[in-house]
């Protein structure tokens, strides 16, 4: 939970300022797991065209203010992605729950805006369900494509496309 104030805004145009603050992005994780020892960090990432991302960062943050859970909300927000860390305990079948629905809401809020599930990190086990809300019919174009490409499915199996007899 946060006091709900931001920290500053940093910018950098040398080499070791960026590295540095590319650090600080990185380790934002180990941050947020910090803040709740014990506990799992359930990330999410999406982006939004950069006219809707303060609204969809303020809308984010009232939801996640409104859980019990331990959050932050970081980015590098220039291109429109931010980064929502949810941190709960993976043996509490609650706070999963509502940590898979923190993350739901995110999602389907930028998808509301003509965003994307992800920003960077891509679809995988954690976005793979989010596939078909953003794509759609074009989810079955994609598994025809990568059957086509990888007929024995070795390639990744299961964690960029679902799988046919769920999303095709």
């Amino acid at each position: 939970m946060s006091n709900g104030t931001s920290v500053g805004f940093v910018s950098a145009t040398g080499t070791a300022e960026r590295k540095r603050l590319w650090q600080a992005r990185h380790d934002a994780l180990y941050a947020a797991l910090a803040l709740r020892p014990g506990g799992k960090a359930w990330t999410t990432d999406v982006c939004v065209p950069i006219s809707e991302l303060a609204g969809c960062i303020l809308r984010s943050k009232e939801e996640l203010e409104a859980s019990s859970l331990v959050h932050t909300i970081v980015g590098h927000v220039g291109d429109g992605n931010f980064h929502a860390i949810i941190v709960f305990d993976p043996d509490d079948p609650a706070e999963v729950a509502e940590a898979e629905r923190l993350d739901g809401a995110i999602v389907q809020r930028a998808l509301a805006v003509g965003g994307t599930c992800t920003g960077e990190h891509g679809i995988g086990y954690g976005k793979i369900g989010h596939l078909q809300d953003e794509h759609g019919a074009a989810v079955d174009v994609m598994q025809w494509v990568k059957h086509a490409l990888d007929p024995d499915g070795i390639l990744n199996p299961g964690k960029v496309l679902p799988p046919v007899s769920q999303g095709g």
